[in-house]
């Protein structure tokens, strides 16, 4: 049963027992998918009046159905592959006589969000990655349908009396792993501001309280800057030292960095050291690996409005001196230089898509 509440800005989905199914952020699924096998061939022979030698005419089987994988727009999450793991094809048609071929088998195709990464069993091969829109990967080929005995007849054998049986689907158990693409991603320790800041600079409402670990799960908001422009950012779960070998939220949400182009780098004004905040994080970025460490970043010192100006000032030249790179001062919930670092963040983007036009795709000659 489908309930709509408050003039349809909410629907809620009422199971069997009454409670509230919620829908859940997903960005890992173990799926299993079989291709279907080919139809088999068919052995028969034309049997009409006034025809003498009628001869073979057992038609081919049709080839099995092909199962696909394709990247598909407004979906953000995986959480279609949390109740249905098991994907399979459907059977070629079987050969009947008067030669007649039997049907192809329906293919199956699995839709999922831009970002998703196709991985094998073990989790170590990287099979498809997904990361364009309407991208399509085939992942199990059906077999081929097997031959009816039309196709066996010759000048030396008039009457052949076997087929070929279909060739069977391939089977297959892969993991579904997924990296937000987002133009910007801010990240930081637990209860650094991110998921206010987030709220403070764009439509998003992700879950803000006054403990850690708030944000269990990738948040986006989509940034406007003027009435053309738009970028997209995403507020990740905190880090704690040791996030890259598993600790805390462990390299999970690590991944949905990757792709992101610009880095936003809050750290937690009120907070005992600024600079050991910024260097744990940094270290962990290190130790993940893909690149994280090497991108554009922008650094801020968060929650000045619990700072009085001059105390803010003094933090913020003593960390900039430490680390020897810019700091910002921001405030997510007095709104203090929000605007400001979402401005020189979309200079940042438009700097790196104009780069990235100019240089073109690299082209090398060919040879044999």
């Amino acid at each position: 049963m489908f309930r709509c509440v408050g003039g349809g800005k909410r629907i809620e989905a009422r199971g069997r027992r009454g409670h509230i199914a919620a829908m859940k952020f997903l960005d890992q699924a173990k799926i299993y998918v079989r291709s279907g096998n080919g139809g088999a061939g068919c052995v028969s022979f034309r049997r009409e009046k006034f025809i003498e030698y009628g001869g073979p005419d057992g038609g081919d089987g049709g080839r099995g159905g092909d199962v696909w994988i394709e990247s598909a727009d407004g979906l953000n999450t995986l959480i279609d592959y949390r109740f249905q793991q098991h994907f399979k094809a459907a059977t070629g048609g079987h050969g009947m006589g008067r030669a007649r071929h039997g049907a192809d088998g329906k293919s199956v195709v699995l839709k999922v969000p831009t970002g998703t990464q196709v991985l094998d069993e073990e989790q170590e091969t990287l099979i498809a990655d997904l990361s364009a829109p309407g991208m399509r990967i085939l992942i199990a080929r059906g077999g081929n349908g097997g031959f009816g005995n039309e196709h066996f007849k010759s000048s030396v054998n008039r009457a052949p009396r076997h087929a070929n049986p279909g060739l069977e689907g391939e089977e297959r158990t892969l993991w579904l792993r997924l990296k937000l693409i987002a133009d910007a991603g801010l990240i930081g320790l637990p209860n650094a501001g991110k998921s206010t800041f987030l709220r403070a600079v764009s439509a998003a409402t992700p879950k803000v309280a006054d403990y850690p670990f708030t944000t269990l799960h990738p948040h986006l908001g989509v940034v406007s800057i003027g009435e053309a422009e738009r970028f997209v950012m995403a507020d990740l779960p905190g880090l704690i030292e040791g996030a890259a070998e598993g600790a805390g939220l462990g390299t999970r949400f690590l991944g949905h960095a990757e792709r992101c182009v610009a880095l936003v780098h809050l750290i937690d004004g009120t907070g005992e050291s600024a600079t050991d905040s910024y260097r744990t994080v940094r270290r962990e970025l290190e130790s993940y690996g893909g690149d994280l460490a090497g991108k554009p970043e922008i650094i801020a010192l968060n929650k000045t409005d619990a700072m009085t100006p001059e105390e803010a000032d003094e933090k913020r030249a003593a960390f900039a001196r430490d680390i020897g790179k810019d700091v910002r001062l921001v405030s997510g919930v007095s709104g203090q230089g929000v605007r400001d670092l979402a401005n020189a963040l979309a200079s940042m983007l438009r700097d790196r898509r104009k780069t990235e036009i100019e240089s073109g795709p690299t082209t090398e000659d060919w040879s044999p």
